[in-house]
């Protein structure tokens, strides 16, 4: 079945994945996204039916949105930075708090070409993954290093994991 979609194959593929894989559980998920800025959800609700499983999509791009609407602390942004397993695993509970979703990923990364830093070069991105009622202090996070593969690599490759991590675990 040829389907209408201006996304990557691939990155639809995945999404396809993750609502049948979700689906079969009754499970609900949500997502937190900054570098990708809508990436995930556009590949999320680029299917039919995915309502059935996909809850809620949250941008929060500046630092200022991450506070206000994940619940993010300056604190935290200040002391490790926007781009960092503290602020990804915040901003995954955040999104586990706005929505009734079952489980939460967030991304957050630098897509470049500019704003990255010896110690988070262009093509870092990190992730976390929230789940109801899961142990708070059980992080599940992970940081990537893509490198230099240019801007749309970098948020195609971040979107492809962030997926991945919707999945669920054996």
């Amino acid at each position: 079945m040829t389907m209408d979609t201006i996304l990557p194959p691939e990155l639809v593929d995945a999404a396809r994945r993750v609502i049948e894989a979700n689906r079969a559980l009754g499970r609900t998920v949500a997502v937190a996204e900054s570098c990708t800025g809508g990436l995930v959800s556009a590949a999320l609700t680029e299917l039919p039916g995915s309502s059935d499983v996909f809850e809620a999509g949250i941008v929060t791009y500046s630092n200022d949105a991450k506070m206000a609407l994940l619940g993010v602390s300056a604190d935290v942004l200040d002391t490790f930075g926007a781009v960092s397993i503290a602020v990804a695993w915040r901003m995954a509970q955040g999104a586990l708090a706005q929505s009734g979703a079952d489980v939460a990923v967030a991304i957050t990364g630098v897509a470049g070409p500019g704003g990255g830093s010896a110690k988070k070069p262009v093509g870092t991105v990190v992730f976390a993954r929230a789940e109801r009622g899961g142990d708070p202090s059980d992080v599940h996070a992970d940081r990537r290093d893509f490198g230099e593969i240019g801007r749309g690599g970098i948020r195609l490759q971040a979107a492809l994991c962030a997926l991945e991590l919707l999945l669920p675990t054996p």
